[in-house]
């Protein structure tokens, strides 16, 4: 048994993770696009205990393959729609920083933040070197620049949302005094990438700071986690890299001085689930035959929830606070994740009933930041 409940996510990509998970029978592919699919998504995540869902998004098509899912509708908006239908589980959209505003999106993640009472948060992503042309708005920048832009990015939103201090909205009939100017704060942050004034036009959100969680395949996305992330989601292949990616995390933090700070470390792994023995195996060689295999950058586990309870259990050990699942196929996977999985990680005693924190922050363990402008600290 493990001394603190394991922390529990899943990533949802259209139809699933397999490039052929839409042609499965019990796949909805006419229905990627309305709200109903993906709020039953998120619902049964809900329902199975999962602490967090993360919303897949880009600005490029995914393929040029016709055979394959192309198109997607944006993860912020999307969250969105979901949020009113769900009461505890927390919402994760990424966002492309490369051709977007932080302005936008911290007004955007504020809005969630609100709109779900505290569940919020985002995944910053920069966009691959072929999508700038794609996307059309200025020539491609080196990797290097792309992450320093993003860590700025990531600043600009952290500080807009800093920007109001809690107590800034004191809606004063008496007075008619709406907001408490005083507490309204100009970030006035000047950098190579952004000059942004402030403050934002949105209160500040009930975490403070909604939750920022950074994909780490690599070294340099792992330099730009230990600089920006509350949460990380690495894709080692075993027990050792998961060790390595954990170390190297830890020195990053100390590097970007953040090493008095919490920051959680997930291992994605992209799933195929199925009770019965040997079935998993079978459906990932059938996908396969028919969409080619599952291009993933994880470690791919097809067996039992049994089987996989052991690999997490097991991985754990090395300092992982969590798993981040990627179903193959849905709803099939998503339906073995929330039921026969959970079930077993809660026979082991690896996860909890129920968590007793109304924020995903809360739910995670997190301290809620205080405004950086606010005389204190956490709250």
């Amino acid at each position: 048994m493990t001394r603190t409940p394991l922390l529990f996510a899943v990533a949802l990509d259209g139809a699933g993770w397999h490039p052929a998970a839409w042609r499965e029978a019990d796949a909805r592919p006419d229905r990627l696009t309305t709200p109903g699919y993906w709020t039953a998504l998120v619902v049964a995540a809900e329902r199975g205990g999962v602490d967090f869902v993360t919303i897949e998004d880009s600005m490029t098509i995914q393929t040029t393959d016709p055979h394959r899912v192309r198109g997607r509708m944006d993860a912020v908006q999307v969250a969105a729609r979901v949020a009113p239908a769900t009461s505890h589980i927390g919402l994760v959209p990424t966002v492309t920083v490369t051709h977007t505003e932080p302005f936008h999106t911290s007004r955007a993640i504020a809005t969630l933040d609100l709109i779900s009472r505290g569940r919020a948060g985002w995944s910053p992503r920069t966009a691959a070197l072929h999508e700038t042309a794609l996307f059309g708005r200025r020539g491609a920048a080196s990797v290097e620049e792309s992450l320093t832009e993003a860590a700025d990015y990531v600043e600009v939103v952290r500080e807009l949302w800093d920007s109001w201090e809690d107590d800034a909205v004191i809606q004063d009939g008496a007075t008619g005094r709406f907001v408490d100017a005083d507490r309204l704060h100009h970030i006035d942050f000047h950098g190579r990438w952004f000059d942004v004034k402030g403050p934002s036009v949105v209160a500040r959100p009930p975490q403070g700071q909604p939750l920022v969680c950074v994909c780490a395949p690599d070294d340099d996305g792992v330099r730009l986690a230990a600089r920006t992330a509350d949460v990380v989601f690495a894709t080692p292949a075993d027990r050792t890299r998961a060790r390595q990616v954990v170390d190297r995390v830890r020195a990053a933090q100390g590097d970007a001085s953040r090493e008095n700070e919490e920051i959680h470390v997930f291992a994605d792994l992209t799933v195929f689930l199925d009770v019965e023995p040997g079935r998993a195996r079978e459906r990932r060689s059938r996908l396969d035959d028919l969409g080619g295999p599952c291009p993933t950058d994880a470690k791919t586990v097809a067996g039992t929830p049994a089987e996989l309870a052991d690999l997490m259990h097991e991985w754990r050990t090395v300092g992982l606070a969590g798993f981040r699942l990627r179903p193959a196929a849905l709803p099939h996977d998503l339906d073995q994740i929330c039921g026969p999985l959970v079930a077993e990680l809660r026979r082991r005693g690896m996860f909890p009933n129920a968590r007793p924190a109304e924020t995903l922050r809360g739910r995670l363990g997190l301290p809620r930041p205080g405004s950086r402008y606010t005389r204190g600290g956490t709250t």
